[in-house]
């Protein structure tokens, strides 16, 4: 709620005061007083004050109160006063319905009716939040959260951690291993703290039943046979084992002793006679006591087959905690009991989960997200006290909070699988749920039909199914009895009259209540739905607040209150700050409440990171007030329908700090909320970049939600599927599992702002709907494709148009190809766009999904586009008419030019310096950096270089100390010319066995010394062999797949490519960029473009996410570049002192094939990745620091042009300490 105050002059000395409460939809009232000179206090007004109509004098004589007018959603109120004895006036807002008080932070509201002495009046606006909170001046990077650990380290976590293989899982293990055994069948059974394995297998025909069991005390099994369920006929006295005896409808059989890697069993084997036989049942005799399964017979069932998946003979379970996955299908049979049962079985699993890393994590949040949406049976033939089930689960979780404490690497998997399960507690919460339910029927007089149905049913096992009944019944009062509206609630909930009929104890009837038991009802209904939200909803605010700040339940005609302490140790005034998170929650303007809620995580959060006593109630609160949050601005959606840029801004940063509060590894978030909130104040500010500024940090929003999701899907999909697979889950289920895990999350609300703001920011900054990377007009066949990456070696017969989802920057353009048209941001300078220049095909971004939509419904029919400058219009044409254009644009039959390459021979050196560099020796972007040296003006340097020449990498294969390493080459490249791919990777990985003969190493030391180069060697031994590491992968580079197979395309001899090596040592930049002296969007020579990426260059030419930083610059003006786009890349690359090894092959600059960029470049150490802080960088946030730095990179660029006699160059360069080092060029392709 919000309250907007006008104090205007009337006629004389009269003052109007008129105020609006905006968004209500409550009777309120304004229950205030007057305040006078030097007065603190406030006085009920004297005379001279037209009372408003409605206003009584409060019991106390203390205040006035006046009841607001409504008027739509909005409240409004009128004060004339003619007093000049009065300064102001000061109220607080009261709604007399619900008992609530709004204030101002606390206090009161004040309005002042009078200016200050010596200035004039012209009416005066007060604009103020109705109870909004004031949020603490906090630096957004104490939210910093860095435990996170990559995909490729969670799956060598999880490989090099091996799950504890028990005694049976080693005898499944023999049975497969030593017998050749297949496993047909299996079921686990809980034996107390021990097991029973049951298993049918076949070999060679024959069909036995084996039991095992870490039982200690000796074991006879009871058993039969049974051709169909319920059944126990003796078996044939030809099957049993020996030293059994035979009884009238059963045999019983003593258990043998065994032992495997030093564990003791108990075994005992049956082989079947025949197929027939549906399953076995059994129960166990120890000594004179007999087990048995609960109150039931265990069953091996022989129909209920285990997956072929479970038999290592698919790789359906590749990416999952495997082991863990086959285990919980052994349960599930057991844990559909009960709720008890599942969640007791899943604390016994918790250790196995931790063992497998991640990804047991991820196994247990699969299993607990198909219970709780209903896709697995809760309840089976049991009864089970709600304390037996709130116990359960007090258990589970508190297991996961153990391991929550232990592991913050995990902590927001662990989160997620908390959300699913609730949070139990044992004791009287749970048996409240029993006890008050007779209560209510008796105090309400409803003994009968669906009440006391429902009663049996919450007796024998109750469940979340409990939450959305209770929740029903209330609706279905609160709607004066529509029993339509008892089943939309049910049902929008997915509860159906079967699943009401499903339960051991059934609901048949519906409510049938009379009016006259309506408000009892109502009252004892919204308590016991506290019981029942407190043990099974992870998510309910109301009740995870009580629970952490204290509360006692009085009886008020129920069973004995629940006294609840509060958490030790919390946050001053953190109480407070919940209670009005509670007061508000049903306000129609969210934003004072999200304020609300994201101030109590942030001053939740050091709590969550400490072994707090109680910390899983401060979890469960924190999931809440996540959960509250995610609500809350969904429900603001239709509000921002006309809101202004700035307030969409402030709700997407409101939404990126809650996502960054649940992320493990949040840096890039901060950074982004960052952004956001710098954005906001440029744009106050009236700063004329600031919609350029906020679309660079929406697309790396974006692109941070997308690594998100990648992240989920890779982590939890093929668990989903390897799960339901053994489960039986339905198949529309598994494959939205992903995708619906996202959904209940910020991140889905985040996306729908995102994509609200983005035609804002892109009509403000003038961007248009296209960024046109490549502009060629064409004609083609309409192909929809996901990946550029998966068709890039493909071939179409036809023009084609590619609408493509993702095009990371290093793809080629498949043959056949005239257009990539994508919603993805690879730069302008990345490889694949300059191949799309060099191919002549039209390459652009689209940044409105109608338009990529539309696109993509014209998959199959033939297109022309014509791109503009920020525009490309289509149109449909026939066939026959792209036929003509085709045969206009076709040159010889549209054959590939005739390339060839010269191979080049070794003459003698195995190092040269740059003095030595010629065209036999070295390729040109060694000859051009050795030109630059010396002609670049003073200003720009360029790096010292010494060489590997052409011909040394054959010479040292061929060197008899890597006879063998030549033998294994020559065998793969045999196969390669076979057509076997993959002795790609094979070659690239058996020439890092080659050994540096001695004088190519002292030949390279002496040169590198002599042009002042620091050698490796020098560091010790390991330094210099990470160089020569680093130079075989350059040599080795020869052979990756996407070089290999352009050579193949232009049916270039690949035999013929050969390969130098630059040597350079590397500059640490604070920046890099890459400059295009004609810009290759518009091909306007008067004109430079440049990107620019803080840190090193590989960023900028390798396929890392986002975009760099863009600019052009009139070469007749270099003093005034003009940024067409601000940076959205997440990650900088950094490097102290080394030395990096280029490639520098006799194809790189061949016209035609332009190689460039298809061979690695490799630095001797690793580099360092940084997650980027735009907002302390001067390139983004000064001015002049900005047009000094991108005027010099023009200027460099203009006079290296020049050196080429005009010539269109492309160069790549670094800024140190803002000087300019170009570390090389080559003719602008």
């Amino acid at each position: 709620m919000y309250v907007q105050v006008d104090v205007k002059p009337s006629s004389g000395s009269m003052v109007e005061i008129e105020l609006v409460a905006t968004n209500t939809g409550s009777n309120l009232a304004l229950h205030w007083g007057a305040l006078q000179p030097g007065r603190s206090e406030w006085v009920v007004p004297p005379a001279g004050i037209r009372l408003p109509e409605g206003t009584i004098r409060t019991p106390d004589d203390a205040a006035l109160r006046t009841p607001f007018k409504n008027s739509g959603s909005n409240s409004t109120l009128k004060i004339e006063i003619d007093n000049q004895g009065l300064e102001s006036i000061e109220f607080v807002i009261v709604d007399e319905a619900q008992n609530k008080w709004f204030k101002n932070n606390g206090q009161n509201f004040q309005v002042h009716m009078r200016p200050p002495a010596g200035h004039h009046h012209q009416g005066q606006q007060h604009s103020a939040t109705a109870g909004s909170i004031g949020r603490k001046n906090r630096d957004v990077m104490q939210l910093l959260s860095k435990n996170a650990s990559t995909n490729d380290q969670v799956n060598k976590a999880a490989e090099a951690t091996p799950s504890k293989c028990t005694v049976l899982d080693l005898f499944i293990k023999s049975l497969q291993e030593k017998h050749g055994s297949q496993v047909l069948c299996k079921k686990v059974f809980k034996l107390g703290e021990k097991e029973i394995l049951a298993l049918m297998s076949q070999v060679q025909g024959s069909t036995k039943v084996h039991l095992a069991t870490d039982h200690v005390e000796p074991l006879i099994l009871h058993w039969a046979l049974a051709q169909k369920p319920g059944e126990w006929k003796a078996p044939p006295p030809g099957i049993v084992p020996a030293g059994s005896t035979l009884l009238e409808i059963a045999c019983e059989s003593p258990f043998s002793d065994a032992e495997l890697n030093g564990l003791h069993y108990q075994v005992l084997e049956i082989e079947l006679d025949d197929d027939s036989y549906k399953g076995m049942p059994f129960v166990l005799r120890s000594n004179q006591t007999w087990i048995k399964n609960s109150t039931s017979d265990f069953y091996l069932d022989f129909s209920r087959r285990t997956a072929k998946s479970s038999e290592g003979t698919s790789d359906d379970s590749k990416g999952t905690a495997k082991a863990l996955l086959e285990r919980i299908a052994d349960l599930e049979e057991d844990a559909q009991r009960s709720l008890m049962h599942r969640f007791n079985i899943a604390a016994d699993l918790v250790d196995q989960a931790k063992d497998a890393g991640q990804l047991g994590l991820a196994g247990l949040l699969v299993w607990m997200k198909f219970m709780a949406t209903r896709q697995l049976i809760w309840n089976k033939n049991y009864n089970v006290k709600p304390r037996e089930i709130s116990q359960a689960q007090d258990r589970f979780t508190d297991n996961l909070q153990s391991l929550y404490k232990m592991y913050p690497q995990h902590r927001e998997m662990l989160r997620m699988i908390m959300y699913t399960v609730g949070r139990g507690g044992q004791g009287d919460v749970g048996q409240r749920i029993r006890d008050e339910i007779l209560v209510i029927q008796r105090n309400n007089n409803c003994m009968g039909g669906m009440m006391e149905e429902w009663h049996q049913k919450l007796h024998n096992n109750t469940s979340p199914d409990d939450v959305v009944i209770c929740q029903a019944l209330m609706d279905y009062m609160n709607s004066d009895l529509d029993i339509k509206v008892y089943w939309d609630t049910l049902n929008k909930n997915g509860i159906t009259k079967e699943r009401l009929l499903s339960y051991d104890h059934p609901i048949h009837s519906e409510p049938n209540l009379k009016s006259e038991q309506k408000e009892g009802l109502l009252h004892d209904l919204t308590n016991y739905m506290r019981s029942l939200k407190a043990v099974h909803s992870g998510a309910d605010l109301e009740s995870a607040i009580g629970t952490c700040t204290g509360y006692t339940s009085e009886s008020q005609g129920f069973m004995v209150g629940v006294e609840v302490n509060p958490v030790k140790g919390l946050p001053s005034g953190f109480p407070e700050l919940l209670k009005f998170v509670l007061d508000h929650i049903e306000d129609k303007s969210v934003e004072s409440l999200v304020e609300g809620l994201l101030e109590a995580r942030a001053a939740l959060r050091p709590l969550l990171l400490s072994s707090t006593e109680r910390l899983k109630d401060l979890i469960f609160l924190d999931i809440a007030l996540d959960s509250t949050v995610r609500t809350a601005i969904e429900r603001s959606f239709e509000n921002l329908n006309n809101a202004s840029s700035e307030k969409i801004m402030y709700f997407i940063s409101l939404v990126v700090e809650n996502l960054a509060l649940s992320t493990d590894d949040n840096e890039n978030l901060l950074c982004c909320l960052k952004g956001w909130n710098h954005a906001l104040e440029m744009s106050k500010h009236s700063d004329d970049q600031w919609a350029l500024y906020a679309k660079a940090f929406l697309d790396r929003t974006r692109l941070a939600l997308a690594t998100k999701g990648e992240e989920y899907h890779d982590i939890l999909q093929p668990s989903a599927e390897y799960l339901g697979s053994l489960l039986g889950i339905e198949q529309w289920t598994v494959n939205i599992f992903t995708e619906e895990i996202i959904r209940s999350g910020s991140a889905a609300s985040l996306s729908l702002l995102l994509n609200r703001l983005d035609p804002v920011l892109r009509n403000v900054a003038n961007l248009g709907s296209w960024q046109i990377i490549s502009p060629v007009d064409v004609a083609g066949y309409v192909v929809v494709v996901d990946q550029l990456l998966t068709v890039q070696h493909k071939s179409y017969d036809k023009p084609t148009i590619l609408v493509v989802e993702g095009v990371k920057g290093e793809e080629e353009i498949p043959d056949g190809v005239v257009a990539v048209l994508t919603p993805d941001m690879p730069d302008v300078l990345s490889h694949v766009s300059v191949r799309a220049r060099n191919s002549k095909v039209l390459f652009a971004t689209c940044f409105d999904p109608k338009i990529l939509s539309e696109l993509e419904q014209n998959e199959g029919k033939v297109l022309s586009l014509k791109p503009a400058s920020v525009d490309i219009s289509y149109r449909e044409i026939p066939e026959s008419e792209l036929l003509v254009s085709s045969s206009i644009d076709t040159v010889d039959g549209q054959k590939a030019p005739s390339l060839s390459l010269a191979k080049k021979q070794f003459l003698g050196k195995y190092a040269i310096s740059a003095e030595e560099f010629s065209d036999e020796m070295v390729g040109a972007k060694s000859r051009n950096i050795a030109y630059l040296n010396g002609k670049v003006p003073s200003w720009v340097s360029v790096p010292t270089s010494v060489a590997l020449p052409f011909g040394t990498f054959e010479t040292v294969l061929s060197d008899k100390i890597n006879k063998e390493v030549s033998q294994k080459v020559k065998i793969l490249t045999e196969k390669l010319d076979q057509g076997e791919l993959g002795a790609l990777s094979e070659i690239r990985n058996v020439l890092l066995n080659l050994t540096a003969p001695t004088y190519l190493v002292s030949e390279l030391k002496e040169k590198m010394q002599s042009s002042g180069m620091p050698w490796p060697g020098d560091e010790g031994e390991q330094r210099w062999e990470q160089a020569w590491t680093a130079i075989k992968k350059v040599l080795a580079s020869k052979w990756n797949e996407r070089a290999y197979l352009s050579t193949r395309k232009v049916k270039l001899d690949h035999s013929n490519l050969s390969m130098a090596v630059l040597v350079q040592q590397i500059v640490s930049a604070d920046y890099a960029f890459v400059i295009h002296t004609t810009n290759p969007s518009s091909g306007e020579r008067s004109e430079i473009y440049a990107e620019v990426v803080k840190g090193l260059g590989e960023t900028l030419v390798g396929a890392y996410p986002g975009r760099a930083m863009s600019f052009v610059c009139s070469k007749n003006n270099l003093e005034s570049p003009k940024v067409l786009g601000y940076p959205s890349k997440p990650i900088g690359l950094f490097i102290q002192k080394s030395i990096i090894f280029r490639s520098d092959s006799n194809g790189e600059d061949l016209e035609g094939y332009a190689g460039a960029g298809l061979y690695d470049s490799v630095p001797m150490d690793k580099e360092e990745q940084v997650v980027l802080d735009y907002t302390t960088d001067p390139l983004v946030t000064d001015c002049s620091f900005r047009t000094s730095t991108l005027s010099s990179i023009a200027r460099a660029g203009y006079d290296i042009e020049q050196l080429y006699g005009g010539s269109p160059q492309d160069i790549e360069g670094v800024v140190k300490d803002g000087k300019i080092y170009i570390v090389q060029t080559r003719p602008q392709m």
